[in-house]
């Protein structure tokens, strides 16, 4: 049994791996919330009670009602996530793919910003017992390591994140709970009216708003995990979770109530714990902090891999370090991350600078999210009233949460949504790149050379290039093929060959699709398959060409024997060599200014991407990778007149 069929039905085992993977960072959360809430502030009880009753009725509006309830029903066929989101609705309207790129880009940045604050607001505990003691180094060490590490994926490290993600909740409730004994009475904070109080009539309490976000910006998580987990698992498991959590806000603002009138000089979070326990709290909020950072990297590679599929992203080199479901590795966006991390720390140095930074980019991800799902909602309840009231009350809490964290832009906000605004150029380059490469890619009926190809087939003058030839076509009409390569095989050398093979790679909607269909054009001369792969599925093209030709000459359809005389008689296999045709944008093309802008930098940007044939997983010995000129706009020639000499 798979570990996708283990964890999709309620298991102890399923519950754990929910614990390990989807919540490290709506669980590191305490951290810093309650410190960011009271700042500088004099504690006040309109201050404490306020703020955990945002908290408390933030995570039952956003997390629970919002992504637990309602948004893990857009199940794409055991996966979830802003991408597969939009694979599932993408087909009712073509302006949904700009919440689509804006929330990924968005989540992309909020990758860049969580490693940071996570790891630093736990190291920094240590300056309690050691005052003097340099966190930065540390923080930027442990991140290092946390990179390193990714290479060889996270299986053995994996099986230990839920054992020691159920001890860290575990702490948080218990800390809390004894600290609530202290002050009962901040259970009365769970009220609404508190929440009313501090957000209407407090000083400046609305653009507390951007504090209180902070509690539940790992919310996106639990909806892009759900193949790892399942839905009955994440939501059994977020039940254990929320009440760890809230138990230690409570026991956090039963603490502040005792400095009542003071101002905040040390973290709430450690405040709370015995001196005894400290160097054991520190350490475990520490582990779950790299927890929460893992969690952060393997999704963003995931939404990477999504997003090549969808052709929101350059063809990057994926690798797989291990056979588990989920186990990628990016290498370029793994070191693109830990670059971005490292600027973070040593911008901001301090996690609460950090939280100026955090929570803006994530906000804008959640209304992206809120806008697609009101469209899924339409079209799978056919309910105009019920989607649009969710959109109703979902833009009005997250356009006031976005409102509040534009408060934090000029001290440090600017960060996460420049990071941003940067991915989601990248996005929207490589898309528009992509539709101008396919509104002017000319196809021709390949029946009309099928005559031609069997005489150059047959035309011993020629010397054989191989005997089996295969090209990559794009064109998703197996009537037709790309004029480059009727070119290839015609003019720019001719290619002599037994047997010619088209290959055409369809990316479908749902996840892991796997799917093959075989034409046979010309019986034993020229042979088309189709392959339909799922958004998430790695294209080993050349492993999947070789299984289905194995096929093939298993059920008699093919004879790949090398047509050779004398090879013939010894029954030897013929040669296969691939042709990858790739496009270089042409000096011959006039095109308008918004066009060329994008061309240039596609093609720019496409020096630094893995090349056509490693991308669809080829093997380098038997490809032939030919530069064609892509030319969309030819340039006018003036009049040329000759002049007699």
């Amino acid at each position: 049994m798979s570990l996708y069929s283990k964890t999709t039905a309620i298991s102890t085992a399923g519950v754990l791996v929910s614990l390990g993977i989807i919540y490290g960072d709506i669980g590191t959360s305490p951290l810093y919330v309650m410190k960011a809430i009271i700042g500088n502030a004099p504690i006040s009880e309109a201050l404490v009670y306020g703020g955990i009753s945002c908290v408390f009725w933030t995570l039952t509006l956003q997390t629970t009602i919002k992504y637990v309830l309602l948004t893990l029903q857009a199940d794409n066929n055991g996966e979830g996530g802003i991408f597969s989101l939009f694979t599932l609705i993408r087909r009712k309207a073509k302006w949904l793919i700009v919440p689509a790129m804006v929330g990924g880009a968005a989540l992309l940045a909020d990758g860049i910003i969580t490693p940071p604050i996570s790891v630093s607001s736990a190291v920094e505990g240590l300056r309690i017992l050691y005052p003097e003691i340099p966190t930065v180094p540390i923080v930027l060490v442990i991140l290092t390591c946390l990179f390193l590490m990714q290479s060889y994926g996270t299986e053995i490290v994996g099986k230990a994140f839920g054992p020691i993600m159920l001890l860290w909740f575990t702490m948080l409730g218990s800390l809390g709970a004894v600290s609530i004994l202290h002050h009962p009475q901040i259970i009365q904070a769970l009220n609404p009216y508190y929440a009313y109080n501090l957000l209407v009539n407090y000083p400046n309490g609305f653009w507390l708003l951007g504090a209180v976000f902070l509690c539940t910006t790992g919310a996106e998580a639990l909806y892009s995990d759900l193949g790892h987990c399942g839905r009955p698992n994440i939501r059994l498991s977020w039940s254990f979770v929320k009440v760890s959590l809230l138990l230690n806000y409570l026991g956090q603002g039963a603490w502040l109530m005792t400095l009542e009138g003071k101002t905040l000089e040390e973290n709430p979070f450690y405040g709370i714990m015995p001196g005894w326990f400290l160097l054991i709290g520190i350490t475990v909020a520490t582990i779950a902090a790299i927890i929460a950072s893992q969690a952060l990297i393997s999704g963003s590679f995931t939404l990477i891999s999504e997003a090549i599929r969808l052709n929101l992203w350059p063809k990057v080199r994926l690798v797989y370090p291990t056979n588990l479901k989920g186990q990628l590795y990016v290498p370029s966006v793994n070191w693109l991350l830990w670059m971005g991390c490292v600027g973070v720390v040593l911008y901001f140095r301090e996690s609460e600078h950090m939280e100026a930074a955090y929570g803006l980019a994530i906000t804008v991800a959640m209304l992206s999210t809120t806008v697609l799902m009101m469209y899924y909602l339409f079209t799978k309840l056919k309910s105009k009233i019920l989607a649009s009231v969710f959109l109703a009350v979902y833009l009005a809490i997250e356009l006031s949460f976005l409102v509040a964290n534009l408060n934090k832009f000029e001290h440090g906000g600017w960060v996460s949504l420049f990071i941003g605004a940067v991915l989601l150029s990248v996005m929207y380059i490589w898309l528009n790149a992509y539709h101008i490469k396919r509104s002017f890619t000319e196809y021709v009926r390949l029946k009309d050379y099928l005559p031609a190809l069997k005489e150059l087939s047959a035309d011993e003058t020629i010397p054989k290039y191989t005997t089996h030839l295969v090209f990559m076509t794009s064109a998703a009409n197996p009537k037709e093929v790309e004029s480059k390569v009727i070119y290839s095989i015609f003019q720019k050398r001719p290619k002599r060959a037994d047997i010619y093979w088209f290959i055409h790679v369809e990316t479908t909607d749902e996840p892991f699709t796997a799917e093959y269909k075989v034409k046979k054009i010309v019986e034993g001369d020229v042979i088309r398959i189709d392959f339909r792969l799922g958004f998430r599925v790695e294209q080993r093209i050349n492993l999947f060409f070789r299984k289905v030709v194995e096929e093939m000459v298993s059920s008699g359809e093919v004879d790949i024997t090398s047509r050779y005389p004398s090879l013939n008689k010894q029954h030897l296999i013929g040669d296969f060599r691939f042709v990858v045709l790739e496009k270089f944008l042409s000096y011959e093309n006039d095109l308008p200014l918004k066009q060329r802008v994008i061309m240039e930098w596609y093609f720019n940007v496409k020096k630094f991407t893995s090349s056509e044939s490693k991308w669809f997983g080829l093997d380098t010995s038997s490809v032939k990778v030919e530069k064609v000129p892509l030319v969309i706009s030819p340039a006018k020639l003036p009049h040329m007149q000759r002049v007699l000499a």
